[in-house]
């Protein structure tokens, strides 16, 4: 049987703006029917890198396919769809108008339009709110709208880039609906998000982007494993900022560290809980509060970066 190149298969892509990279070196692969979740710190490369599979930035260097296709060939866009962060729909025509129009750019014919914008509309939960001025519906509307803008033609392979900033907890849920009904409908997703929670939920695997480079990959597991070793987390916050002893001592056992605070994985909580605050009392650190939780994505990607999500 034929093998069947990848959604996206992206290697040694470099890209810089006035001298500064953007893009150094990013190798990354999203494979038939899974949603990769591309986290990265502002900044890091994320829009650079689905510009350039949309077309809409070429690459100076490196290789970059779709499907084996150039991403500036017309077939690579009939498979491929995109909706972009801001919200990209004609404010003044009607949901139904605006999915007609979205339609034709993407070459549906003028007999398939009605039923495939009514699927469109049903999908999105806005089919009461068909006929009305778009800009008159929610935020959590034209971010359903703008996903179905994108989808209307049936891509095999979406760019969803921050799809629920500023959406009600409501349309969120509705939002998360409509991705997975594209996930069992077997479309490849690669999937932007400053919201953690939603990477964890959603995606099959994550990379992580920072500085250009993809700098881990994996499953959620697969990344706490390999990044902090150790399946719990015990994070300690001071009274007052972390004296500079304290700080080499918590470095040594692998801490990440906050002016503040510091969060360290354990695997003895019995034993390295005490041995922790061992280490305050003789540095003259009062703690303010004490916590033992599950290792988390948040504190991998804390811990290969430096940074929070949304820094």
């Amino acid at each position: 049987m034929e093998i069947q190149p990848p959604p996206i298969e992206a290697r040694d892509l470099v890209k810089s703006f006035g001298g500064r990279p953007a893009l150094d070196g990013v190798t990354l692969s999203l494979f038939p029917g899974e949603i990769l979740g591309l986290l990265g710190p502002n900044g890091a490369g994320k829009t650079t890198l689905v510009r350039s599979v949309v077309g809409r930035a070429r690459p100076d260097a490196g290789r970059l396919r779709v499907f084996g296709l150039s991403p500036i060939d017309p077939e690579a866009s009939t498979l491929r769809g995109w909706v972009p962060q801001e919200i990209a729909l004609y404010p003044l025509l009607s949901p139904r108008e605006n999915l007609y129009s979205f339609g034709r750019y993407q070459g549906l014919s003028e007999s398939d339009l009605p039923a495939e914008a009514a699927r469109s509309l049903e999908w999105a939960a806005l089919t009461e709110r068909a006929d009305e001025r778009t800009d008159r519906l929610s935020g959590g509307m034209k971010r359903r709208l703008n996903i179905a803008a994108g989808t209307i033609h049936r891509p095999r392979l979406l760019l969803l880039d921050e799809p629920t900033v500023g959406v009600d907890p409501q349309s969120r849920e509705r939002i998360y609906a409509m991705i997975e009904e594209l996930r069992a409908r077997g479309v490849s997703i690669l999937y932007t998000t400053h919201y953690m929670e939603e990477a964890e939920r959603l995606c099959d695997r994550i990379a992580i982007i920072d500085h250009g480079k993809i700098i881990a990959e994996g499953t959620k597991e697969e990344l706490v494993r390999r990044t902090l070793h150790k399946a719990r987390l015990l994070s300690v916050e001071s009274e007052r900022a972390l004296p500079e002893g304290l700080r080499r001592r918590l470095a040594s056992r692998g801490a990440t560290l906050r002016e503040e605070s510091a969060v360290l994985p354990v695997e003895e909580p019995a034993r390295e809980i005490p041995e922790v605050l061992d280490l305050f009392r003789e540095e003259g650190a009062a703690v303010r509060d004490l916590q033992l939780k599950a290792a988390t994505l948040e504190a991998v990607f804390l811990q290969l970066t430096g940074r929070d999500l949304r820094e």
